[in-house]
């Protein structure tokens, strides 16, 4: 809703930038929250395909605030309903497969995990978290069947444009292969958000930047912004601890975040600007616990700058 004090158009209140909340709204007449789900997968960065070790900040798949494999998709889904619905009585949830790699079994094997999540009532769509090298033709097929039948959304760890920064985190691909699976997910009509990470060992602002500038490019339906994290029981925790890695200042993530919102279309979905890590386990930056100011400094850096998200992006 553009007015005299917010000129983007992809938003109900202060907001300059295209959120989650203002397009769930858009789409479904309810409150609708994500249900996370660990169904038990590998990856081929630590089943020995591509890696063993995982990527550098990797710690057991990236599932902090997943279910319990134990379970069946369902069984996660009807308890974490039960703590959203205890806020949001009327709730519905995405179910989303978040932990390690979930495209990464055989497509009957996904047929039957996807199809168990849908089966419960409240479950209005599908998020799977995936990457870019684990998604053969009959995965493609099986996902786009499921595009015709639900809200799904598949989410791609690209994290860099830069090959370089690629090898030392060790993520397993080059961007041309991230770029073969993105095209194979558009052609096919799939939604698609796109995961990068500022502050990756090596990385410049600038090539932050360009990272926001080339997936602007693309096009894609959503994007995620992390912030690094140096989690407990990582190698990245190792390099951090003997003077190696430089963690990101508030303010300087902040600026960074809203110089890459300029960069990205305005009907792209910024499905997280900030990422969450578990207290448990966060060594660094110890800022990022206090995730209210962080959006709090990006919503105040964008009016100050008389900025919104796509201000700069070229066609």
């Amino acid at each position: 809703m553009v007015t005299p004090m917010n000129p983007f158009p992809f938003s109900l209140d202060n907001k300059r930038y295209h959120t989650l909340s203002y397009h769930l709204k858009s789409l479904f007449p309810y409150r609708v929250s994500k249900a996370v789900i660990d169904a038990g997968f590998t990856c081929p960065n630590l089943d020995g395909t591509c890696g063993t070790r995982g990527c550098l900040y990797c710690r057991k798949g990236g599932g902090e605030f997943t279910g319990d494999a134990r379970l069946s998709p369902a069984q996660q889904v009807e308890k974490e309903l039960e703590r959203i619905q205890k806020k949001w009585p009327e709730a519905r949830c995405i179910a989303y497969f978040q932990s390690h790699t979930n495209t990464y079994a055989p497509v009957e094997t996904l047929r039957d995990l996807y199809l168990d999540a849908l089966s419960v009532p409240e479950v209005c769509g599908l998020s799977i978290a995936t990457r870019a090298d684990a998604l053969p033709p009959q995965v493609l097929s099986l996902l786009e069947e499921l595009s015709r039948k639900t809200y799904l959304t598949v989410e791609l760890g690209l994290q860099t444009i830069h090959d370089e920064t690629a090898a030392r985190i060790r993520r397993g691909h080059p961007f041309s292969t991230f770029l073969q699976g993105y095209e194979q997910l558009q052609k096919r009509g799939i939604r698609t958000c796109l995961h990068i990470i500022n502050g990756l060992p090596g990385e410049t602002t600038a090539q932050m930047l360009e990272t926001a500038r080339v997936v602007g490019t693309l096009r894609p339906q959503g994007v995620k912004i992390h912030l690094l994290h140096v989690l407990r029981e990582t190698d990245l925790a190792l390099l951090w601890q003997q003077g190696n890695l430089r963690c990101l200042e508030k303010q300087e993530y902040i600026s960074l975040v809203c110089s890459q919102l300029e960069l990205l279309p305005p009907e792209t979905v910024l499905e997280r600007v900030t990422g969450d890590g578990s207290k448990e386990f966060l060594l660094a930056p110890l800022w990022s616990l206090d995730k209210i100011s962080v959006l709090g400094g990006i919503d105040k850096e964008l009016a100050q700058r008389n900025s919104w998200q796509g201000k700069y992006f070229s066609h």
